[in-house]
């Protein structure tokens, strides 16, 4: 029997949050290693196992696999989170990528200098409410079911939660005028898996603060 996934990278959400979202959601199981020193950076590298020298690396069916989105889909089709057919994929992709976009912008928030911080906050706000939010409440209006993609679970409704968890993390205002998407959320969120994710000691992650930032930004040698 294979054993628990393990995935590699520091203690923190970045790129690995959204992966630890699916595997919870699906109900499966994961082993943590994290990366903790520059050392323990360098003999991840040394190893051989990081085909771009870049986390997040998962270790899963006798595979290391690496690229964020790579792993996302990987695990998505072996769980049935992917859509039934080709087209349910391809809307499920571009769905997906589009929660992406602004995930990103989230992402890469805490890195941006002081001076930039309250631009950057409004821009995320206006293309919250005016963009990206806008585009899947209409999703969920056009057919009137409780999931983005043939009225089933799919990757996309799991990504989009947690989007919307880091959107009240922002300003819980922005959501107001999104009723569906509050729905939907409170939906997903009532999932026996995902409820057990979002309780306290769980392996989600918190916000990052000032000190999980340089301890980041020291293991990885960033400036």
């Amino acid at each position: 029997m294979a054993g628990k996934p393990k995935l590699h990278y520091f203690n923190g959400r970045g790129r690995m949050e959204s992966i630890r979202w699916l595997l919870a959601a699906a109900g499966v199981e994961f082993e943590e290693k994290f990366i903790e020193t520059p050392e323990d950076w360098d003999k991840l590298r040394s190893d051989g196992h990081l085909m771009f020298q870049q986390v997040p690396m998962v270790e899963m069916d006798g595979m290391k696999m690496v690229q964020t989105r790579a792993i996302l889909n990987y695990i998505a089709t072996k769980y049935n989170l992917y859509g039934k057919d080709i087209k349910e994929k391809a809307l499920i992709d571009m769905y997906t990528e589009g929660i992406a976009d602004l995930n990103e912008m989230i992402i890469v928030l805490p890195l941006c200098p002081p001076d930039q911080k309250e631009a950057k906050i409004a821009l995320i706000k206006e293309r919250t409410t005016d963009r990206y939010l806008p585009v899947f409440e209409k999703v969920l209006k056009s057919h009137g079911q409780d999931y983005l993609v043939g009225n089933r679970l799919s990757k996309a409704d799991i990504h989009l939660v947690e989007l919307l968890y880091y959107v009240e993390e922002i300003d819980p205002s922005l959501l107001a005028n999104f009723p569906l998407l509050k729905a939907l959320k409170t939906r997903v969120s009532n999932l026996p898996t995902v409820k057990k994710f979002l309780q306290p000691g769980s392996q989600r992650k918190p916000p990052i603060n000032e000190k999980s930032l340089e301890q980041a930004k020291k293991i990885f040698r960033m400036k």
